[in-house]
């Protein structure tokens, strides 16, 4: 069915639903704001020589370092948003877009190399469809690539929030993500 509005009644809704997601928009930002500010309040007298606690901080309580969480350290510090940045992605320990509900690490240190981790990491890629680095649509995995979980004698071997899943084949990874999808049925 088609619906015909006039020009005053779009602009109407349109108005609405901009102000409905402005105000959704706003509460989200607004309470990542003062979990932001919370964490500022435990530095007073902050310095530059504080940004990389403080980034740890607040990736610590929101998950990952947002930009409206950076432009607050920023503006608290003085310093420049690009200059944190800088700082943030130089270290790999800094994320910058939510992580899943189950966060997955695929070692490719030498020995889960040689052991076929590459193959692991490209089952899991194809059964989430989502790429290292990435979070999948609904929010429940997230995949990284780490360089060594230090377990070469489990290998190849990936980490899903603490739980080792070794001497793994592509055949077995279907079956252990089903197994974190069942967790939250219910």
């Amino acid at each position: 069915m088609l619906l015909r509005l006039s020009v005053l009644e779009g602009i109407i809704l349109g108005a609405y639903f901009f102000t409905f997601r402005s105000t959704i928009m706003t509460v989200a930002v607004t309470a990542q704001s003062s979990g932001v500010q919370e964490i500022l309040t435990g530095y007073p007298n902050a310095q530059r020589d504080s940004l990389i606690p403080i980034l740890q901080d607040v990736q610590e309580k929101m998950g990952y370092l947002s930009r409206d969480s950076v432009e607050a350290v920023g503006r608290a510090l003085n310093i420049p948003v690009s200059k944190i940045y800088g700082v943030a992605t130089f270290y790999n320990q800094f994320r910058f877009t939510p992580q899943g509900r189950f966060h997955i690490q695929v070692c490719r240190g030498t020995a889960c190399h040689v052991k076929g981790s590459l193959a692991v990491l490209d089952a899991l890629k194809r059964e989430l469809k989502a790429e290292a680095g990435e979070t999948t649509r609904d929010g429940l995995f997230s995949l990284e690539v780490v360089a060594c979980i230090g377990a070469c004698g489990l290998a190849p071997v990936i980490n899903i929030d603490g739980n080792f899943h070794a001497n793994l084949t592509t055949q077995m990874i279907p079956g252990i993500l089903n197994q974190y999808r069942k967790q939250t049925v219910g």
